[in-house]
């Protein structure tokens, strides 16, 4: 399946979901191109934000019709004395000192205001990152929406789109080397992720350079106890390891390595131990593979918060936004 197929398919069944998403970035152009065609193609209800009077002259100058697409001015929406006070709260019962004035001109910021629409549920998802910094995009959606229940980490997944199968590969973006919980989190977030964006049954292994105790090592162990983990956390996925790469994809090698597994030979949520094996495994299988990367995607929050390269084109935007309202 090539990847626009995969985009394509996305983007109809994001459609069916009738979700709310917010472009907050009404400076960047591409993000007012991207608000046009995702409420043309009906892949959602689209947000913006900042001063209409200048998002519509800015609109009507790239020759876009701006109908049904939602703007809001942080500064005179009537939610923004709520969303101070809400975020002030949140903030005193972390225990940090700060004051009603430094909030206001925090949620101000569009970045932070966004973040505070999707905390509340008046958006379903946010996509920003065109103009702010990674940094800037974590920190608000940390702060303001949190953590999804009974998960410990942010994280990130590509999917790897091959011809003859799809396949999540996590964590190839975000942390560098987690700890054996972390190791868990990131497969439960991804096993779930990977079946809400391409309706697959998820089965998925912990990879190692060792098969069911072929090796034993800190390394290994850290792989099995992450594993122990994810199925005592949860028992209705498919999860298995530590599994070599062949024996987790190779269905002749996995019985022979792993007999009994219920992943062995058929993963298609490949987990990478740390970030080298991870960022080095999905540029092998894109550069050597001829696969179609799609993503970093993000992960680990109660609501998609999705932060965007700064390069990214239109199409990009577009498509992230699909995913965002597939993950809702």
């Amino acid at each position: 399946m090539p990847e626009s197929e995969l985009v394509e398919q996305i983007k109809a069944k994001a459609s069916k979901r009738n979700k709310t998403i917010l472009l907050p970035e009404s400076h960047d152009d591409r993000i007012l191109k991207a608000a046009e065609i995702l409420t043309k193609e009906g892949i959602a209800s689209i947000i913006t934000l900042g001063a209409e009077d200048k998002i519509l002259a800015d609109a009507k100058r790239l020759g876009l019709n701006f109908d049904g697409i939602k703007i809001i001015d942080p500064e005179k929406s009537d939610k923004f004395a709520d969303f101070c006070n809400i975020y002030l709260d949140i903030q005193k019962k972390k225990g940090k000192d700060i004051t009603l004035e430094k909030v206001q001109s925090l949620i101000k910021r569009d970045i932070f205001f966004g973040a505070m629409l999707v905390r509340e549920g008046i958006a379903d998802g946010s996509v920003s990152g065109s103009v702010a910094t990674t940094a800037d995009v974590l920190r608000a959606s940390i702060q303001c929406i949190g953590m999804a229940p009974g998960i410990s980490i942010i994280s990130s997944f590509f999917l790897l789109v091959f011809p003859e199968k799809l396949y999540s590969f996590g964590d190839c973006a975000v942390n560098p080397n987690p700890t054996a919980e972390q190791l868990a989190d990131i497969a439960i977030s991804t096993a779930e992720n990977h079946t809400k964006l391409t309706g697959d049954e998820a089965f998925v292994a912990l990879l190692s350079f060792s098969t069911k105790g072929s090796a034993e090592h800190d390394l290994v162990t850290k792989v099995r106890e992450a594993t122990k983990i994810a199925q005592t956390k949860r028992p209705d996925l498919n999860i298995d390891g530590e599994l070599q790469f062949d024996a987790a994809i190779v269905d002749e090698i996995g019985k022979k390595k792993a007999p009994g597994s219920k992943v062995a030979g058929k993963a298609n949520v490949l987990i990478f131990p740390d970030l080298q094996a991870g960022n080095i495994g999905y540029k092998i299988a894109q550069r050597l593979g001829n696969a179609d990367a799609i993503g970093p995607i993000g992960q680990g929050l109660k609501k998609p918060f999705f932060d965007l390269s700064r390069g990214c084109s239109v199409d990009e935007i577009v498509a992230t936004a699909a995913i965002a309202a597939l993950m809702a």
